[in-house]
């Protein structure tokens, strides 16, 4: 006896099971036995036995090595329904291209100083994206700096068709813009990803319009997923905010900014905005997240600017390594020891000034938060503060501390 109770694979006829059969059907069994011998030579009796023998070896075996489970289904059947997509890279880039193209633009900005003789210089270029359709309205996110001084915009689709655009609204901190077009004809929309998601090494595709050569596509992988790039807003040399972005090895040129970045879904999952252009340095390009572009796009689209807290004050940094203040200066302020940074009050205007904040005075606190430079006063005013709210302020002049509390107003356009 084996590891089964019964020897099925014997070539010899059980009499138990002949004993326990009635009288009649044991005759019959008998002569059918007989027929088949009679019927069959020993070689092929033996043949079909082996036979028998090796298929029950094989699925022994099966059993034994854990290759069959009769709770698993066999791997050519399907229980999902769902059809997996392409593991191949190459063919995610494709279809994803294919996706996203159609809602990318190429945008012309007819300047102001070149309006009349219609000149377009690398400057005036840039991408954007359409990302809705209100009504007859098409709306495509752009960089701000695409758009500045704008006279005359353009945008041209993917087919090469040229649509008179007109700007919805700007804003100069988060380097975002909106435009609108005519809707008719367009039926491609983009889709906005979420950019929290974003892994490093994922790959990724860059579509615009660098150096005038529109509908480019260039790919990459994901760099870095939450780089803090700091950034002067008047352009003066003092860095005085920060913006949060997406590194990526993809090649971006002049003309890429406002273009999507998409990953392999299809979804636009950033805006290019910059790159490190320099001697010796390569794949070093950002965008701007979706998930901090998005908010802001129909903010603009809506009401046609983004409302901030504003305080009034113009400041240089306490402690800069980068615009250090002469020693004469630090003198006159007459700052206890102990205090190494701060906000230096250069003028103040509007809710400061009505507060009693003065030239000179030092600001080291919004609420007993510690202010250390222009870019954590910006910071604080733009992400924690709203319009209309107290504000606690703590300052220096001539080296005694004070406080004092300003309603805080909407800031005015520039």
């Amino acid at each position: 006896m084996g590891l089964f109770d019964d020897d099925f694979y014997s070539t010899k006829v059980s009499r138990s099971r002949g004993d326990e059969a009635s009288k009649g059907s044991f005759a019959n069994r008998k002569h059918s036995v007989r027929r088949s011998r009679k019927g069959l030579s020993t070689w092929q009796i033996s043949a079909v036995c082996s036979l028998i023998s090796a298929v029950v070896a094989v699925f022994l075996f099966s059993v034994l090595t854990g290759q069959v489970s009769h709770e698993t289904a066999p791997k050519s059947v399907v229980t999902t329904g769902e059809v997996a997509p392409s593991s191949d890279p190459f063919d995610r880039i494709i279809q994803a291209a294919a996706t996203v193209r159609p809602a990318v633009v190429s945008i012309i900005n007819h300047k102001e100083d070149n309006k009349e003789l219609n000149i377009l210089d690398e400057s005036a270029l840039g991408s954007g994206v359409i990302y809705k359709k209100v009504d007859n309205k098409a709306f495509i996110i752009t960089n701000n700096h695409v758009i500045e001084d704008s006279g005359n915009l353009e945008v041209v689709t993917v087919d090469g068709e040229t649509r008179k655009a007109t700007l919805v609204g700007t804003d100069k901190v988060s380097d975002i813009a909106v435009l609108s077009i005519d809707a008719k004809g367009i039926n491609t929309i983009a889709e906005l990803g979420d950019s929290s998601k974003l892994r490093l090494g994922e790959t990724v595709i860059a579509i615009g319009n660098p150096l005038g050569l529109g509908d480019t596509l260039t790919s990459g992988i994901v760099s870095y997923t939450e780089r803090k790039v700091p950034v002067s807003l008047n352009q003066d040399g003092v860095y005085d905010w920060e913006q949060e972005v997406i590194q990526t090895d993809a090649a971006i040129n002049e003309g890429n900014s406002g273009g999507a970045l998409v990953d392999l879904d299809g979804k636009v999952i950033g805006i290019n905005t910059m790159k490190i252009s320099d001697a010796g340095v390569e794949g070093l390009g950002f965008a701007i997240p979706a998930n901090h572009v998005i908010d802001t796009a129909n903010e603009l689209a809506d009401k046609g600017r983004i409302a901030r807290s504003y305080l009034g004050v113009y400041s240089v940094d306490l402690n800069n390594p980068y615009v250090p203040l002469a020693e004469d200066q630090r003198k006159e302020l007459n700052l206890p020891n102990n205090v190494k940074d701060g906000v230096v009050v250069l003028d103040a205007v509007g809710p400061a000034k009505e507060a009693g904040i003065q030239f000179n005075d030092v600001i080291t606190k919004f609420n007993d938060e510690p202010i250390t430079s222009t870019l954590s006063l910006r910071k604080y005013l733009y992400n924690q503060t709203k319009i209309g709210e107290d504000l606690k302020i703590t300052y220096y002049r001539n080296g005694k501390v004070n406080q004092t509390t300003v309603k805080l107003l909407e800031k005015p356009e520039e």
